[in-house]
């Protein structure tokens, strides 16, 4: 399994584009992956047969598992005997010691160093406090191991075929900060532990990161956690199977820390996340009812979510805006636009290049909130909101927006989302976001109050723009009545960040500059 993000710690494969048996060129698709950040179509870095499928459709792992087998025509055979030579060398090393055994259970390549993805421990979404994870006493043994190929040395991987995802670690380093952000002062040990590599949980159990966190927080025993995974793993649903039963009977999660613990001064940070799923007892099914289980994105989201309005102090502010001066230079621009640049001319860039300007003069909304202090970021990373026909959101970040006028905004934003959709998207489009946008106004919507997408400090969605009568000066200095297009922001912030009069100064800036602006300029 391939690190497709600095914090994502495990995927889900979603479908096989081969069988055993068939030929795979190099950087032609052969799986699908979903993670909490992107679902991405992953080429094989190699060309040549597909001897072995090693993780099933629908099943989660860990960063660092091995997937499939790759070898050359004829040669599975000796694929498999190759591969089950580099398994030998990677339980001759977990006799070595109990770090590196818990290594290779991984499935991680360790070749002398530790495989550290990018996250490292302290990396981590606003809001999410790392949990120290139960100590490894003997490295597991060698029937617990995933069926991961693991290379002990330079000299077993060479003679190995080639495996998706082993022999990808991440390239990050261990103790990084989070994006705009400081290191945590005062970092546990644990902190410092990778999160990829699976911690024993039980006899033969292996933990991935986020089973972790999820027994941790919880105070659960994963000895007594029943496991649907491959080879008994737990998986994280079983894991919120138990915290759903504890709900239903009564028993809520013990929070990780005694109250008494916590500093009377704390920093401006959120406390520890509670699962998206443990507030209350699930509901269950009637005879009528229909279950649509949730899918990967869904779930992800869902957390997200949750954790977001656990994190942040939710405030939101509204404007009308008059798009009148907008219209006179996009009605007359659309068909020629489009014959040129092959998409629409929406009201969705014009609303993009007003916020990156008003960002410059009101930058505290470009930001994240840190360990006691505001972190304004140097760049607009400028998020936008993609719906992929109803199954799931994905934010695709237009890098250095602040750099690009109101056609190249257009353009950026229109390949995005055209790749969002087709599973196109790479991390590097997904990540580093300062500022999001989310636009519902096609379906006509009056007022939209977003949820803000951790760790920045604000959202804003755009609503349906429609023909009204406003009140308007008329030459001779009284008043009249006109027909105008006119729609509504809203932004939704974080009152920890900014107080309500930088907000509504921020949004007053934005619709100056969309009523006010010779837009056909730009065009």
């Amino acid at each position: 399994m391939p690190q497709l993000g600095e914090t994502v710690t495990e995927g889900t494969i979603t479908k096989w584009h081969k069988k055993p048996g068939d030929q795979i060129a190099e950087d032609e698709v052969l799986f699908e992956v979903s993670t909490d950040k992107v679902d991405s179509e992953v080429p094989s870095p190699v060309g040549g047969v597909v001897t072995e499928i090693l993780v099933a459709e629908g099943e989660t792992v860990a960063v660092g598992t091995k997937l499939a087998v790759v070898g050359a025509a004829g040669e599975a055979a000796a694929g498999e005997a190759a591969a089950a030579a580099v398994v030998g060398g990677a339980a001759a090393a977990n006799g070595a010691g109990a770090a590196a055994g818990a290594q290779a259970g991984s499935g991680v390549a360790a070749a002398g160093t530790a495989a550290t993805p990018e996250d490292g421990a302290p990396i981590r979404e606003a809001g999410e406090e790392q949990v120290e994870a139960p100590s490894v006493a003997a490295a597991p043994p060698a029937e617990a191991a995933p069926p991961a190929g693991v290379a002990a040395g330079a000299g077993a991987a060479s003679s190995a075929p080639s495996a998706v995802g082993a022999g990808m670690p991440a390239s990050g380093v261990a103790g990084k900060p989070p994006m705009g952000g400081p290191s945590r002062p005062g970092a546990r040990p644990s902190d410092q532990r990778p999160p990829s590599a699976p911690t024993q949980g039980g006899p033969g159990k292996l933990l991935s990161p986020v089973v972790r966190r999820l027994i941790a927080e919880h105070n659960l025993d994963p000895a007594q956690i029943p496991g649907s995974g491959a080879g008994g793993r737990i998986t994280r649903d079983d894991v919120l199977a138990v915290i759903d039963r504890q709900g239903a009977s009564g028993n809520g999660a013990v929070p990780s820390e005694p109250l008494a613990q916590v500093a009377p001064a704390a920093p401006l940070t959120a406390a520890p996340p509670r699962s998206a799923y443990a507030a209350f007892a699930s509901a269950e099914p009637g005879a009528r009812d229909t279950v649509v289980p949730f899918t990967n994105i869904r779930r992800r989201t869902a957390e997200h979510m949750v954790r977001s309005k656990q994190t942040s102090a939710h405030t939101m502010v509204a404007v009308e805006i008059d798009y009148t001066a907008v219209e006179a230079a996009r009605l007359p621009a659309r068909r020629r636009f489009k014959e040129a640049e092959g998409f629409s001319l929406t009201y969705l860039p014009f609303i993009a290049r007003a916020v990156v300007d008003a960002l410059e003069e009101w930058p505290y909304l470009n930001s994240s909130v840190g360990d006691d202090q505001l972190i304004v970021h140097g760049e607009v990373n400028l998020g936008v909101a993609v719906d992929l026909d109803f199954e799931g959101l994905l934010v695709p970040v237009v890098h250095r927006a602040e750099e690009k006028r109101l056609v190249g905004l257009a353009r950026d934003i229109a390949d995005l989302a055209s790749r969002a959709r087709s599973k196109r998207l790479t991390m590097d489009d997904i990540s580093g976001g300062t500022f999001t946008l989310t636009n519902a106004g096609g379906y006509g919507t009056l007022i939209t109050v977003p949820v803000i997408n951790q760790p920045q400090v604000a959202i804003l969605s755009t609503d349906g723009v429609r023909k009204r009568p406003v009140a308007v000066a008329l030459p001779d200095g009284s008043d009249g009545i006109a027909i105008h297009p006119v729609g509504n922001l809203v932004m939704s912030w974080d009152h920890r960040a900014v107080d309500g009069a930088y907000a509504a100064a921020f949004m007053a800036k934005v619709r100056d500059i969309l009523e006010t602006r010779d837009w056909a300029a730009e065009l």
